[in-house]
């Protein structure tokens, strides 16, 4: 069956990955199906990793922009789009789309009247099967990690160790912290370089700054090796899947871990690790036992990090034998 569909789904690249087994379930169900995907311009990295996303649309979270999406959307002849949002007023503009079949989340009594399907939203989910609800109405395929098809999968290196410690920058400008601190990275590289394992060290544009301050803080005797990646997701995706154990913060790595099968070691603190890892033996949240009444908070009770940032304090050297006897 031809169809002409459009996926929406607004976030940062984690987002994107998390939300591409969904698309992946309907083109498996619909091979010659053209897919469209409405996204952020810096989320545009996603077209490294897969080719089941046939074009984009860039947009801006303005009113402009959603006014300039509609206008897109009248122009696509689209036969179906599918929206993440889970904003009340999502309904209203997929029902102005003019487009014949409509899913979204249900978020009331609008939402029922305006999709011609609205799917429950269960946000205590992994985020995977969350957004992969809203392909269920059409199909029974179902995919449970993400799959990067222009990914090329390396042979395990034994015994090496990849740190990526970086977060988004626009998190942290937002005021969300969700890592250790750079120098906390390095204390936790030089415990496990005495295991006399390889040790790797990677980061993007972001992270030049954390990375700076780990190599300057690294013990004399902690043999490190910056590995670049040139600030390609793909690149980055393909050294992942090279290397034995990969430990990283709550971020898109994270994700790209879960899609090449990679042993990940990941930091938590404020956000709920049950929504973001797979049950899966390979993905281990490193967490502490810091008492909070509102724990997780993040997302579910504020929108920015407390100045405590108790959860995020670890024994570094436990943690390290944690990666290491794994």
């Amino acid at each position: 069956m031809n169809k002409n569909i459009l996926f929406i789904n607004l976030g940062g690249i984690g987002d994107e990955i998390l939300f591409l087994p969904a698309i992946i379930s309907l083109k498996e169900e619909f091979p010659t199906a053209k897919i469209t995907l409405a996204l952020e311009q810096r989320s545009s990295a996603i077209l490294e990793l897969t080719s089941f996303i046939d074009k984009t649309i860039f947009v801006n979270k303005t009113k402009l922009g959603m006014i300039n999406l509609l206008f897109k959307m009248w122009l696509g002849k689209y036969d179906c789009v599918i929206s993440s949002g889970s904003n009340k007023l999502i309904s209203v503009l997929l029902f102005l789309s003019g487009i014949k079949t409509r899913i979204g989340y249900n978020t009331g009594k609008l939402s029922e009247k305006l999709l011609t399907t609205s799917v429950q939203l269960n946000k205590s989910v992994y985020a995977v099967k969350m957004y992969h609800r809203l392909v269920s109405p059409l199909t029974s395929i179902v995919t449970n990690r993400p799959i990067f098809d222009k990914v090329e999968l390396k042979p395990k290196q034994n015994d090496t160790i990849l740190i990526h410690p970086g977060v988004s920058q626009k998190s942290i400008s937002q005021g969300v912290v969700k890592t250790i601190s750079a120098q906390e990275w390095a204390d936790l590289i030089n415990y496990l370089a005495k295991s006399g394992k390889k040790i790797l060290l990677t980061g993007g544009n972001d992270d030049k700054e954390t990375i700076k301050v780990i190599m300057e803080n690294l013990s004399l005797d902690s043999k490190v090796e910056f590995v670049d990646t040139n600030f390609s997701l793909k690149n980055l995706a393909e050294l992942i899947s090279s290397v034995e154990t990969f430990v990283c913060s709550d971020s898109a790595p994270l994700h790209i871990a879960v899609g090449v099968g990679t042993k990940t070691f990941v930091f938590f603190g404020s956000t709920d690790y049950k929504k973001l890892i797979p049950e899966n033996s390979d993905i281990i949240p490193i967490l502490n036992n810091f008492k909070c009444p509102i724990r997780p908070c993040l997302w579910e009770h504020r929108t920015t990090s407390c100045e405590n940032l108790g959860c995020l304090k670890f024994d570094l050297k436990s943690v390290a034998n944690q990666i290491l006897l794994n």
